[in-house]
């Protein structure tokens, strides 16, 4: 009876913890100005209020974030609450480049900020830990260890 109710619990835990792993990816903001559904201003807001929460693009660099913000007002001066079809063939042509360069910016600081938990065995005992990183953590850590290795590298002689 203790094993059932052990492994039930185990079963609603992992849920749990996939639902919640699955959460964040909800959340991904893309900017997407022809959109009917959501006006400009709505989808702006969302994204200021992601980039200044300090967890959604907490990877970004200030560089990229001041970027964001300049191109989102660039992209307001070409609006002035006039709808994407009211513009001209130019103007489309530079809305469209600076959506995409908005987008590429959120998601490449979305996936360096994914947070990403494995199961690790100490050295030296059985006994496993969580260890939780974000993308951007794991490729640093990495590459601190290359850069080591290749430091402490003894040649042969010759």
């Amino acid at each position: 009876m203790k094993k059932l109710l052990l492994l039930s619990m185990l079963g609603l835990a992992v849920a749990s913890f996939q639902a919640v792993a699955a959460a964040p990816e909800a959340a991904v903001q893309r900017l997407d100005v022809g959109n009917p559904a959501m006006p400009f201003e709505v989808q702006r807001a969302a994204i200021v209020t992601a980039l200044n929460d300090g967890t959604t693009y907490s990877e970004m660099s200030g560089e990229d974030r001041r970027r964001v913000q300049v191109i989102l007002d660039r992209i307001a001066a070409i609006l002035r609450d006039r709808p994407v079809t009211a513009l001209t063939e130019l103007d489309r042509v530079e809305l469209f480049n600076q959506q995409e360069v908005v987008n590429a910016l959120l998601a490449g600081a979305r996936e360096d900020s994914r947070m990403v938990c494995t199961r690790e065995r100490k050295v030296g005992t059985h006994r496993t830990t969580n260890v939780c990183m974000t993308v951007a953590e794991r490729r640093r850590a990495r590459e601190y260890v290359q850069q080591e290795v290749e430091a402490r590298r003894i040649l042969p002689a010759r």
